[in-house]
Order: structure tokens, then C-alpha cells, then sequence
């Protein structure tokens, strides 16, 4: 096991160091993470302590095979996607894990697989249950699709295809597929599948944010639905690969955390029709160096609320608001797959938010956070945990 590791962490920091592909790297050095790195909350809760709260993790399972979403259901259940191709239901009293049949085909290669999984604002009645996934259409190409099946039982019944985005691809990357229920519509978060171009392009889905009714269709008071040739899904355009949406509990904005390639990742207020700029504006650079676009900002694209250099590569996004935590409400929780953190982002403050660390002592790859029913805050793991953040006292 420990050659083995050492072996992958070897080829992973080569990949990423020489700039040849970074995104194969990161997948070896994830996999490494898996392999050699136990959690601390496996065997007992982890507790921190910041200048303004002090809270305990628990891990509710670390059974779990590269966990990339989860949704909570009512009674309590807990429903989880596997990038593998694998919906679980997890009794998060027992930490009991029960496999859900009836998923569709996955393309689980490179980033592809089974992605988000949302329930229906009205579940369950009736039950329907939100998955994206990569799709494979043949000849190595995939592309994500929306899906939705009635949940009965531990099977889903009656998958029906929604939405399938355009141009299908030969990449294996970048596919987007955070999803949000919000005000009778579906939010969908595609990202530019290694194609730069298609995210300034409105006659595509590439390096946008859609806006869908519940059944795939477009609304017709989106913001492009009357522009001749424009695709009338698009609710915003010019992201890179955004996987993390959410909306703020007191003001209802929508905000996307997304990928920025070489340094740059950003967390954004989302504008009906507003271009986030990629790949004109950056503050990201080509892997192993070198400018990419026109700089750092031009007329009549979006500047982000905030951008990280170096990149974290920025995963789930959740805004807190409850009771267990005061002193978080309105923060903003985002995931942080390769520096191993939870980034917590005080959007309260004048000017560019400050910055937060929580979890660093763990080394998780942080795929997800989700504010829970019992207003504690829960993180998603790709290493196979699923940890419940609650205060100390």
C-alpha cells in the first residue's frame, strides 16, 4: 500500500508540476488521498476552534466511494451520489448505507460520472428525484444530461431524460451539473467541457448557467429567450466550470463558485444575462505559466466577489443561515478540492471578503457542503465521508 501510494503521489505532483495534464494529475493525486490518507473523525470527532466559534466534526459515514453530492430527505434520510454511478441512501442515525436501483448509464471517466442529486421542492408527492450525470453518446464522446425518476422504495421508477447539453464532446471534463430549485425553476451549472470558445457563444450550452422549468424546458422570460439564435436556456454565460451554486437565505441572490484554470478560481454574484468573462478575463494563467485572454477585467463582463490565487479548486457551495451557528449567518462555505479545506467567505464585510480556513487539519478534499435540517453544516468528502459540523457546547 505504501509503494503504491508513494508512486501515485509521484506521477500526480509530476503531471501537475510539468503543466502536461493537470486534470489526470489531480485525479492520481486524489486517488492517492484515498488510499493513504486516514481521517482523524473516523475514530473520533475533530474539534476546532475559530476567533468567533468553536465546533465539533463528526464523521456519519466514511463508507462511501467517491461521494460527489447529497440531498436530504424527509424523515431524516440522506441521499448520496457516487461518481461511480451510485445513488445510496444513508441512515444518518445508524450510518446504514442501502443502494438505490435504477440509475442511468454513466460516463465515468476523467471528471464524468454520476453528479448532483436534488429532490423536487414539492417531494414527496410527488417523489421525484434530480440527478445530473456525464452521459456516454458514443465513439468516446459524453456529454451531462438532467434526469429525473420517481423515487419508490430504494429504486427510482419511470427516468425520463430532461435536458441534454450541446455540443456532446471527446473530453472527459468540466461538465458542470450543480443543480438549485428555486421560485418554480431549476438552475444548472454547465461548464465548457475544455472548449473555451463555446462559453462567450449564446447558441450553446458550454460555460453557462441554465435556467430550466422543472420538466427541461425554458422559460420564456429568461434572459436570451427572444434573441434570435441564442439558446434560451442560458441564464448566464463566460464561466469555466462552475460546481457550486447556491442562493443567500436573506437576499435571494444566486451565487456559482467556479474553476479558474492556473490560479483564479472565483466565487460570483450570478446576473440574469451577464457574461463572468471566460476565456476574455482571468486571473487565472495557462498550467505551467502564460497569459490567457485580454487581463484581468474589460467593459461589460463581470468582475468576481472574490477569486483565489492559487487556485483551491473550488467544489460545493452552501450560505449558512440558522441558529446553531450566529456568528456564520450569511457566510458563504465553499469546497476546496486541492489545497484540502472548507473556505468560509465573510460576504458581510465592505469590499472583498475575508477568508477562513476550517477543517485544514484533515486533509479533505472537500467535494460539497450542504446547510442541513437541523441547521448544522455538513461536508462531503471524496475521500468517503460525510461530516456533520455542530457547536461544541
Amino acid at each position: 500500500m505504501k509503494v503504491r501510494s508513494l508512486l501515485l503521489a509521484t506521477v500526480a505532483l509530476v503531471a501537475v508540476a510539468i503543466g502536461y495534464n493537470v486534470d489526470w494529475g489531480f485525479n492520481a493525486l486524489r486517488l492517492y488521498m484515498s488510499v493513504s490518507q486516514p481521517l482523524e473523525v473516523r475514530d473520533k470527532p475533530h474539534q476546532e476552534s475559530t476567533p468567533d466559534v468553536e465546533f465539533i466534526a463528526t464523521a456519519i459515514t466514511d463508507a462511501l466511494v467517491m461521494p460527489w453530492s447529497f440531498a436530504f430527505m424527509p424523515g431524516g434520510d440522506i441521499l448520496v451520489s457516487e461518481r461511480g454511478g451510485a445513488l445510496k441512501r444513508l441512515d444518518p442515525e445508524t450510518g446504514e448505507l442501502t443502494a438505490v436501483e435504477g440509475l442511468p448509464e454513466v460516463f465515468y471517466r476523467g471528471q464524468g460520472g454520476l453528479l448532483d442529486v436534488a429532490l423536487a421542492p414539492e417531494f414527496p408527492n410527488p417523489p421525484w428525484v434530480y440527478l445530473t450525470y456525464a452521459a456516454p453518446m458514443g465513439e468516446g464522446n459524453s456529454t451531462t444530461r438532467l434526469a429525473r425518476g420517481h423515487l419508490v422504495g430504494n429504486a427510482l421508477r419511470d427516468l425520463e431524460v430532461l435536458y441534454t447539453t450541446e455540443p456532446v464532446k471527446g473530453t472527459d471534463k468540466h461538465y458542470g451539473g450543480r443543480l438549485l430549485f428555486s421560485d418554480g425553476h431549476l438552475f444548472l451549472t454547465m461548464g465548457d467541457r475544455g472548449h473555451r470558445h463555446f462559453a462567450q457563444a449564446l447558441d450553446n450550452d458550454l460555460g453557462k448557467v441554465l435556467r430550466l422549468k422543472p420538466d427541461g424546458s425554458a422559460p420564456p422570460d429568461n434572459p436570451f429567450a427572444a434573441t434570435p439564435g441564442a439558446n434560451p436556456a442560458v441564464f448566464s454565460f463566460g464561466h469555466r466550470n462552475p460546481q457550486g451554486l447556491a442562493q443567500h437565505p436573506h437576499t435571494g441572490d444566486f451565487w456559482v463558485t467556479e474553476h479558474g484554470p492556473q490560479g483564479g478560481d472565483e466565487l460570483n454574484r450570478l446576473i440574469p444575462g451577464a457574461n463572468y468573462g471566460w476565456p476574455v478575463i482571468t486571473y487565472g494563467e495557462e498550467y505551467g505559466g502564460g497569459k490567457i485572454g485580454e487581463g484581468t477585467s474589460k467593459d461589460g463582463m463581470e468582475q468576481p466577489v472574490y477569486y483565489y490565487i492559487p487556485s483551491i479548486a473550488t467544489s460545493g457551495l452552501a450560505i449558512y443561515s440558522g441558529e446553531q451557528f450566529p456568528a456564520w449567518q450569511g457566510d458563504a462555505f465553499v469546497g476546496a478540492l486541492r489545497q484540502f479545506y472548507l473556505s468560509r467567505l465573510d460576504l458581510g464585510i465592505v469590499g472583498s471578503p475575508d477568508e477562513h480556513r476550517l477543517l485544514a487539519d484533515l486533509g479533505l478534499r472537500v467535494r460539497d457542503v450542504k446547510v442541513g435540517p437541523d441547521e448544522n453544516l455538513y461536508v462531503l468528502s471524496e475521500q468517503g465521508s460525510l461530516i456533520r459540523l455542530e457547536p461544541a457546547d
